[in-house]
């Protein structure tokens, strides 16, 4: 009997979330049907990440309580697509030989041909080949009924070769989107009742730099803002080293750009900085805030940090510490860091002990918190234009949205309000959420 059903297991950051909703439309529009549980699935697709080894292991850990599941339903078709797949395709071969197919992140585009051709009788497949263009770049996506947000990739792949960063050995080099497509694909799901994007990139301030495209990012933005339907422009992930005047003015010239930027840093220490090949320093790096916030007084700023980098003393970490004090960070992404193998990094000396790593990274952490609940203590009493995604995951009875600032909010309300943006007064704070009350009478679109 013919494959009808289709289960994906999505691991790691937003591009690859993005990427499973483009296999979702290819694998739909060849006629098969998403279920959102494994057990009731025809094929099961595990879609992974190897940036961060916490997703790899996640990965690794649900093909194994996969394993007995293959051995009782020989029929199901199962395969592993993405970074981790990109580079660890023999690994996967050996440590799970039950795998229908192994696909790499330059080959998502063919997902439904190899399922169709396994179907059919056919052997195993496995490319992982890098090509030219990358050619799921394209592929558009329908937003899931009543979705108010969607992802659209701008460009792939990373030219920068930070020393412990797998991203260009698994994505390849920088591709940019023609922009013309990019404006195409956003007035399509604005037509869809989209009503807020978020630009991907694994550096999207460089996008435009290819020879095919002559267009930079702050640009792309321009364009966008002229976009009818659309309200709301994010992006996700810049490189501190291509932040540009340019680009920070936008912040100030688009009224549909959100004053908020994640920004990584990694570390305060300029020594570690060096190391980590990141093209910046830390004073370079904070005359980019003071940029933003000249720009932008009330942007808000989100941060990816990691510590014990090979070589990372004790002042250099407090370097870090200081940083984050003199910014003030709304929120970070906080690692230890962990050998990825083919780095640079992997073959640096002066490794850091486990146990200091975790030490620091629990400091850390614990400035942050605080700094993250002060930064939500002082929007309290004030009414924030909330953008209605849902029905809250704490309660039933209230709803959840997002600020232009990135701040989630829930609040009560009814259901109908889902797609809308509400003024709501923010009447509590937490670390990571906001507690509000909508305005009576108070819907602004």
């Amino acid at each position: 009997m013919s494959p009808e059903t289709f289960y994906i297991h999505t691991f790691g950051c937003q591009m690859n979330v993005h990427d499973s909703e483009q296999m979702a439309q290819l694998l739909g529009e060849a006629g098969y049907v998403r279920t959102g549980e494994a057990s009731r699935a025809d094929i099961i697709i595990i879609n992974t990440c190897s940036v961060r080894e916490k997703a790899a292991q996640k990965a690794y850990s649900e093909l194994g309580r996969l394993r007995k599941y293959k051995q009782h339903h020989p029929g199901v078709i199962m395969g592993v697509v993405g970074c981790l797949a990109q580079e660890k395709r023999d690994a996967f071969l050996r440590r799970a030989p039950y795998l229908d197919f192994v696909l790499g992140t330059h080959n998502i585009h063919r997902i439904a041909g190899v399922i169709g051709k396994i179907a059919s009788g056919g052997s195993p497949v496995v490319d992982t080949s890098f090509h030219r263009s990358v050619r799921s770049l394209g592929i558009r996506t329908l937003p899931a009924p009543g979705s108010v947000s969607a992802f659209v990739t701008i460009m792939q792949g990373c030219n920068n070769f930070c020393s412990y960063c797998i991203v260009p050995y698994v994505r390849g080099r920088e591709e940019s989107r023609q922009s013309a497509d990019i404006v195409d694909e956003i007035g399509f799901l604005a037509r869809h009742g989209v009503r807020e994007v978020t630009l991907l990139g694994q550096n999207v301030n460089s996008y435009g730099r290819g020879p095919s495209e002559d267009v930079d990012f702050p640009t792309l933005l321009r364009m966008i803002n002229e976009i009818d339907g659309i309200d709301r422009i994010r992006f996700t992930t810049s490189h501190p080293k291509d932040l540009s005047a340019d680009l920070a003015a936008a912040f100030a010239d688009l009224g549909k750009l959100c004053e908020h930027i994640h920004l990584p840093v990694q570390s305060g220490s300029d020594d570690v900085l060096r190391r980590m090949k990141r093209g910046y320093t830390a004073g370079e790096y904070l005359e980019k805030i003071v940029l933003l916030r000249a720009a932008r007084p009330d942007i808000h700023i989100t941060s990816d940090i990691i510590v014990g980098f090979p070589g990372e003393k004790d002042r250099d970490f407090q370097k870090t510490i200081d940083l984050m004090g003199k910014v003030r960070f709304d929120n970070i992404f906080s690692f230890r860091y962990c050998d990825r193998h083919g780095t640079a990094s992997e073959g640096y000396d002066g490794k850091v002990a486990e146990g200091i790593k975790q030490e620091r990274l629990t400091l850390l952490q614990s400035l942050q918190e605080r700094h993250s609940l002060e930064k939500n203590t002082d929007l309290e009493k004030r009414v924030e234009d909330v953008l209605v995604e849902g029905v809250s995951r704490n309660s039933t009875a209230d709803l959840t949205g997002r600020t232009r600032g990135n701040k989630i909010v829930n609040f009560a309300g009814d259901a109908d309000l889902i797609g809308k943006t509400v003024p709501v007064r923010i009447t509590g704070a937490h670390i990571h959420s906001l507690r509000g009350e909508m305005l009576q009478g108070g819907t602004r679109c």
